[in-house]
């Protein structure tokens, strides 16, 4: 057995038309098609991204989606190794072909000097704990719209000169905790991911700005679900503490007329600028970490303890 990059085109062809029952959604199969090789070509695509399978006897037996991240954890810098869209043929379960091939990649990351390895597990998170994963705590948080504080600020849809403001705002109230990195080939990744709307088909994009002069002072990326009756929040920043104050009346102004705000519960810092909620455990997008170095090995440890606040926003899910 061996464990290869499979190029995009042979993914689409191959692959892609198996998956896509369980992950194009609403999607035809052409514009799910598309909408991957639009990632893989794209310059992020082309960087930190790579379709991988595992052969055997010249077949393709498994395979899973590969992303380079980087997390920071203070002053640390961690390389991590993004798994997703882990898949093998029904026909051929049950024979180990998904463990042998993420324990490849695995030992292959280590010897590549990765610091973590993550994923975000939609079912049977049991799976990955022995190849050496561990759950992170996952929560989900539910807001009543009219119970959020209202201050007088004056709310915009977000444009696209703003996206400098926005990652300017992410970086500044993300100091100090642990985050992956958003370079620009990362921001341009998420805002295609965001305009395929894969998860969240049915949905309308909300995304709203508070600013000061020309520039961002803080601002929400959601989705509004009518037939859920709830604005979904991906994420949200802010400049400084002032700035902090107009998250719950974008959040307001968000959802609406709609009844309830939900999202993934918002990271340290983040999580004290909205008011407690609802929290429960995120059953789908499970997150869960394997340490690849002694780095890792801490990072993971200390992670895996905390319980009151998240790790990531929906947004950095692979």
């Amino acid at each position: 057995m061996q464990l290869r990059v499979v190029t995009p085109e042979a993914y689409a062809r191959i692959v892609l038309p198996q998956t896509a029952p369980m992950w194009a959604g609403k999607r035809d199969l052409k514009t799910y098609v598309n909408d991957n090789l639009e990632i893989a070509r794209s310059p992020f695509g082309r960087r930190h991204y790579r379709t991988m399978g595992l052969f055997e006897g010249g077949a393709l037996v498994s395979s899973f989606k590969r992303y380079d991240r980087t997390l920071h954890s203070g002053t640390r810098r961690l390389r991590a190794l993004g798994i997703g869209a882990v898949f093998t043929p029904a026909a051929l379960r049950g024979r180990g072909y998904a463990t042998a091939m993420l324990a490849s990649a695995l030992d292959q990351a280590r010897a590549d000097r990765y610091d973590v390895a993550f994923l975000f597990s939609d079912v049977r998170p049991q799976f990955y704990t022995v190849i050496g994963f561990v759950e992170i705590p996952s929560r989900e948080i539910v807001l009543r719209a009219d119970a959020l504080p209202k201050t007088r600020v004056t709310v915009k849809p977000l444009s696209d000169g703003d996206w400098a403001g926005v990652s300017r705002c992410f970086d500044l109230c993300s100091g100090g905790r642990t985050v992956f990195e958003r370079t620009p080939l990362v921001w341009t990744w998420i805002r295609t991911r965001r305009r395929q709307r894969w998860e969240h088909p049915g949905g309308q994009e909300i995304d709203l700005v508070v600013r000061h002069g020309r520039g961002v002072g803080a601002y929400v990326l959601g989705i509004r679900i009518p037939e859920r009756d709830t604005y979904v929040v991906e994420e949200y920043g802010y400049a400084d503490e002032a700035a902090a104050l107009a998250i719950p009346s974008l959040l307001r102004a968000g959802a609406g007329d709609l009844q309830r705000i939900t999202g993934w519960l918002p990271p340290g810092g983040a999580r004290d600028v909205v008011p407690r909620g609802s929290v429960r455990k995120r059953r789908a997008a499970t997150f869960m970490m394997a340490a690849l170095s002694a780095k890792g090995l801490q990072l993971t440890a200390a992670l895996s303890q905390k319980s009151s606040a998240g790790c990531c926003w929906s947004t950095d899910r692979v």
